[in-house]
């Protein structure tokens, strides 16, 4: 509520209060899903004294956002190229004067500071130099980080706004742990690397977990950023590698290997020329690649991969007739998400998605493809659920495209990252 009546004081959004209301609102309801699930297993009866409470309070919520008109400005259905978009379109909250020096940040020689494990930098940690960076900032602060392997776990809180890191490329620059569900760490709190703060940007930077398939539930990288863009970084985990938990998010050029719901989260995110690559994990272990978990019928969110290539690490070709591999399962009754416009190796199960457990949500999903190709994208065999759908009109389908899911046209420009806005490369 404070964002919505004071504008970008609390946080900046695109400007459009329709479509930030329903993201602000949708986390809401996703953070007091979390939270529940942070009581499963709990032998003190915790979690049903808390359960009351927060079932009102999503109650409540849930009203509201089923009243929120939901905007798309920018609806283009046949799409279009992003270089004829990227030209003068700024939000509204960046000063026409800042421009040029947002471009000129994302120049390595320019950085704020140097974060360089052999001592040559500002700092040896990135979290101390997370910690040195301004809060509330709406500029951009640009952190370089060298070449080297970074153990330590990563934290950006939600003051710390237009943060930058970036890396020496992708396997160059590694960010690693190992906490995991197994050794007693939740889910939510496992991960390598967390943000928070708003309009993240992260290029050429590897995120991993190294706990092993042995270890269950170990996430390398988790984000709650709204307006966050990731450019040729890596993530490398096994189970739930990369958690996009909530708000608006985009992935460009990126790697994603993992094996069970190694893509995961309730965000609106959209991945686009990825590598998105299961792996070898547990003997007879059946691998998803995604698991989307919006809970609501009045939220706009769901997973979009486009342009994108869909298939397995060498090491898994050997075993892929005891280890199959799936596009993804419905982890909650909503579960949406759609592949488009990318290519499918054979190595993905004919049937295409995997259950959850018996007919949980499959008639309540929505699981779309739309003109993919390669061996993998063939449909005859796929799963016959009343929520999955062949796209064939390209209306449909560009309901999931970046200017309609995430209205990156609103905010993606200034990022320099390029991108495809709508259907058309």
């Amino acid at each position: 509520m404070s964002k919505i009546g004071a504008g970008t004081r609390y946080g900046p959004g695109t400007g459009k209060l329709g479509s930030d209301s329903r993201t602000w609102l949708s986390a809401v309801l996703d953070y007091q899903d979390t939270c529940l699930e942070g009581f499963d297993g709990s032998k003190d009866g915790a979690k049903s004294l808390v359960e009351p409470t927060l079932n009102e309070i999503t109650s409540s919520v849930n009203n509201i956002l089923s009243m929120v008109r939901h905007q798309t400005p920018y609806s283009n259905p046949k799409g279009g190229r992003a270089r004829r978009i990227i030209r003068e379109e700024f939000p509204s909250w960046i000063k026409y004067k800042d421009k040029r020096k947002l471009i000129q940040a994302m120049k390595r020689d320019s950085a704020d500071v140097v974060v360089a494990v052999d001592g040559t930098g500002n700092f040896t940690s990135i979290n101390d130099a997370i910690d040195f960076a301004p809060k509330r900032s709406s500029e951009w602060f640009v952190i370089y980080i060298k070449r080297g392997v970074y153990k330590e776990y990563v934290e950006i809180g939600r003051s710390k706004w237009n943060i930058v890191l970036m890396g020496d490329g992708m396997d160059a620059t590694v960010i690693t742990g190992n906490r995991n569900y197994f050794d007693g760490w939740r889910t939510f709190m496992c991960a390598t690397f967390r943000v928070k703060g708003p309009r993240f940007i992260a290029r050429d930077i590897t995120f991993e977990n190294t706990a092993g398939p042995h270890k269950y539930q170990a996430v390398a990288f988790l984000s709650n950023s709204d307006l966050s863009a990731l450019y040729r970084c890596a993530f490398r985990g096994y189970q739930d590698t990369l958690y996009a938990h909530t708000m608006r998010q985009f992935y460009k050029d990126c790697t994603i290997t993992g094996t069970v719901d190694f893509i995961f989260g309730r965000s609106s995110a959209v991945f686009q020329n990825c590598q998105i690559l299961a792996r070898k994990g547990l003997p007879k272990q059946k691998n998803t690649i995604t698991a989307n978990g919006r809970r609501n019928p009045y939220d706009k969110t769901g997973f979009s991969i486009q342009f994108s290539n869909i298939s397995v690490e060498a090491e898994l070709l050997a075993s892929r007739e005891n280890i199959q591999t799936y596009l993804g399962r419905p982890w909650k009754l909503y579960s949406t998400t759609v592949i488009m416009q990318s290519y499918i190796s054979s190595a993905i199960h004919p049937k295409g998605w995997l259950e959850w457990k018996g007919n949980y949500a499959l008639d309540t999903l929505y699981y779309g493809e739309y003109m993919n190709f390669g061996p993998g994208a063939c449909l005859d065999n796929r799963v016959n659920w009343p929520g999955f759908h062949e796209i064939k009109d390209s209306a449909v389908a560009n309901n999931f495209t970046v200017a309609q899911l995430i209205l990156g046209n609103s905010w993606l420009p200034s990022t320099g990252i390029k991108y495809i806005d709508g259907l058309h490369e």
